[in-house]
């Protein structure tokens, strides 16, 4: 299982390696181009199915428990080990983060993105996947800021170089502010590390703050939560990801919601939580009050955009959706009670699928009518999918009452989770204030809901204009490849939640060391 854990996360780099090499003679295929593109399926395959086999090969008994771990002496005179492990709470994300990738490079294949030689592209997908998977399995401080800062690079020049209008400045945008908060969040790990004189995560969950003196854990908290707060993203640290999701191209987007989201709140739970507790209770109410305002800002900028006349874009408000749902992840951290922090990694799970389902249908709207643009989209009548398109259109509604947290799918739960954690939040918090930001946040499903269903109202409905009479081409068999785990995964998830529950609650019990239940 060690072995299985380590090659997870160092295959996709010497996959990356051996993508920029020439293809061996008796593997170009048709040509260079599509045996490059092949290769990146094959890889991310492979880490797929070894991601798949560790989750079956996982102990479901003890999901509290570190297990596959690896623990090797790196740079002594720092105790900095290369020290990996899993438990219920990272291996769904190391799960998923190998599926989203996979059905990115099968889409790739199939569906390139216009721009440079693939074989950078492939190198630099399977560079972002170590990157992300390395994030997830790592249980070093320095070890996890090393990887969290992996993934910048890669996702930089996937939206530079095979993005769309005004790419050069969403990705200097995004490299700017992920880079600026990474400063701060260093400063806050190494004064974790040398005020308990280890950088060993485990050893610090464990000891679970007792180490460090209240305002060391303030200070860390503050400078740990700027960084992890930007890559989540929190209002109002979230400007540059409309602006990064627009311009990059469709697995661009459907990895940097689906994964690269979920490194932020990921941090939050494995180093904030039980690491710093006394820190993280003095932030919380902040923490939840941007959560709550977050949503709502999200909620009114989706609907500000998918009005008539707003020449909204598909993909922008999609964007804008995340902020909100990110919000609902960051309001169950706050609560610091299994019951929010486990809604908290639900809704992480669920937004992966749902956000990433959305993300390829809009992709797929956009190359079947040359833009993402709604009023274009909408025109007199309505873009008509249901009647050019019909599959793609119920597919695309059936992303929209996901995103809304229909019960029944897995964007429920996650929601209901987080409510009902801020409604009895963790002893010493104020509750007054958690029924207020429960109140607010109750209110924002309902802006959600609005804005979902008139998107779907815009691009599904109505009937072609004349000159629009002809079908379009429906959902293509590497589309449905690529689409269908996404879709069985959310309704799974929905109508069985205890298959994510059963792994994060005992971890979740554990990290927060005798929390409220």
């Amino acid at each position: 299982m060690q072995f299985l854990l380590a090659f997870i996360v160092v295959g996709p780099l010497l996959g990356a390696a051996a993508a920029l090499l020439p293809a061996p003679p008796g593997l170009k295929g048709k040509n260079p181009d599509q045996a490059v593109l092949r290769h990146g399926v094959t890889i991310t395959g492979a880490i797929l199915l070894a991601a798949i086999v560790l989750a079956i090969g996982f102990d479901h008994d003890q999901p509290s428990k570190m297990q596959a771990t690896t623990d090797i002496s790196w740079i002594p005179a720092l105790d900095v080990r290369i020290h990996l492990g899993v438990d219920g709470i990272s291996l769904p994300l190391l799960v998923l983060t190998a599926l989203l990738t996979f059905l990115c490079a099968l889409y790739s294949y199939f569906k390139m993105p216009a721009g440079p030689s693939p074989k950078a592209f492939v190198a630099l997908v399977l560079v972002l996947e170590s990157g992300t998977l390395a994030t997830f399995a790592v249980l070093d401080l320095l070890l996890f800021f090393l990887a969290f800062e992996m993934v910048l690079i890669p996702m930089y020049f996937l939206i530079a170089r095979w993005g769309g209008e005004r790419k050069q400045a969403a990705a200097w945008k995004f490299i700017l502010y992920t880079l600026l908060g990474s400063v701060v969040m260093l400063l806050g790990l190494l004064l974790i590390g040398l005020k308990s004189g280890t950088f060993d995560m485990v050893a610090l969950a464990t000891d679970n703050g007792r180490g460090l003196t209240s305002s060391v854990q303030v200070i860390a908290v503050l400078a740990i939560g700027i960084g992890l707060a930007v890559k989540t993203p929190m209002w109002p640290l979230h400007s540059w990801l409309p602006d990064a999701h627009t311009a990059a191209p469709t697995v661009g987007s459907v990895l940097l919601a689906g994964v690269l989201l979920k490194m932020g709140t990921y941090g939050f739970v494995r180093i904030l939580l039980p690491i710093t507790p006394d820190g993280m209770h003095t932030f919380a109410p902040y923490l939840a009050a941007f959560a709550v305002v977050g949503i709502i800002y999200g909620s009114l900028a989706c609907l500000a955009l998918v009005r008539a006349g707003a020449k909204g874009d598909l993909k922008r408000l999609i964007a804008y959706s995340s902020v909100g749902h990110m919000g609902f992840v960051l309001l169950g951290i706050a609560t610091m009670t299994p019951t929010g922090v486990n809604g908290a990694l639900f809704a992480n799970i669920a937004h992966g699928l749902i956000t990433g389902l959305l993300f390829f249908l809009v992709g797929a709207v956009k190359d079947r009518y040359g833009t993402a643009d709604l009023d274009t989209l909408a025109g007199a009548t309505g873009a008509a999918l249901y009647g050019r398109a019909p599959r793609l259109g119920a597919l695309l509604a059936f992303a929209a009452v996901a995103s809304l947290g229909l019960p029944g799918l897995a964007g429920f739960w996650g929601e209901m989770l987080t409510l009902l954690g801020a409604f009895d939040p963790a002893e010493g918090l104020s509750r007054p204030a958690f029924l207020t930001f429960m109140a607010i946040g109750a209110f924002g499903t309902l802006l959600t809901a609005a804005y979902m269903l008139l998107v779907v109202r815009r691009v599904c409905m109505g009937e072609p204009a004349k000159q629009q009479r002809s079908a379009i081409a429906d959902i293509q068999t590497y589309e449905f490849a690529a689409w269908t785990p996404l879709v069985a995964l959310t309704v799974l998830a929905g109508l069985w939640p205890a298959v994510l529950l059963g792994l994060t609650d005992p971890a979740v019990q554990k990290l927060l060391a005798g929390g409220k239940s």
